[in-house]
């Protein structure tokens, strides 16, 4: 599997242009395209104007979720997704995330009209990776910062008396069985179908 840096440089160089969700005032959810502009070892960079309201909820919540995805369809696609926490660095690396885009040159042609920009850094979170061109599908999740690794998915515990009943059910044929029935969880698709008919109920949900 990949690094975290890999998946990271994979959302800037590879996709670039993401879905990200904040929420407001009212606690309701916002979204908004933004690109992700440049990644090191501390996190991933995007900017914004300090006008706009997105500007505002980064400030009052710290805190973001984004998914981005890449292929000509969906059997031939990555989809990555990232939350974490944000903090503004302000105008320090600005000239770095200009280097990198220069795109942004015409959007924002003059030094007195970047006056409005200030760059952000997501720096501690935690990402899920998705692959549905490779077969069986390819998943994975990832940390950074000081972000603690959450499980997700299935597993089977020791009560399993390897029936088989969870083999003819796994869409992706990802259960393999000897003493007892396991989960390749890096080709789970969360489905839950092996919990449901267990009838040893071995499966649990993490």
């Amino acid at each position: 599997m990949k690094s975290c840096k890999k998946y990271l440089e994979y959302i800037v160089n590879e996709i670039h242009t993401t879905v990200v969700a904040t929420v407001d005032e009212n606690g309701l959810p916002v979204t908004c395209v933004i690109d992700m502009m440049y990644c090191d070892e501390n996190g991933l960079y995007f900017l914004t104007a300090k006008g706009k309201n997105f500007y505002h909820r980064l400030r009052d919540k710290e805190y973001l979720s984004l998914s981005c995805f890449k292929g000509e369809d969906t059997m031939h696609s990555i989809a990555v997704s990232v939350r974490g926490k944000v903090r503004e660095i302000g105008s320090e690396m600005l000239s770095v995330l200009f280097e990198h885009n220069p795109y942004m040159n015409e959007i924002y042609p003059t030094e007195q009209s970047r006056q409005a920009l200030t760059v952000f850094c997501i720096y501690e979170g935690n990402g899920e990776w998705f692959d549905l061109s490779k077969k069986p599908i390819e998943r994975d999740s990832f940390t950074f910062g000081k972000t603690t690794e959450i499980q997700n998915g299935y597993y089977i515990d020791e009560s399993c008396i390897a029936c088989g009943a969870c083999l003819d059910v796994c869409p992706q044929n990802c259960i393999d069985i000897s003493d007892k029935a396991v989960i390749r969880a890096n080709n789970c698709l969360h489905c839950g179908n092996c919990m449901k008919v267990c009838p040893a109920n071995a499966v649990k949900k993490r």
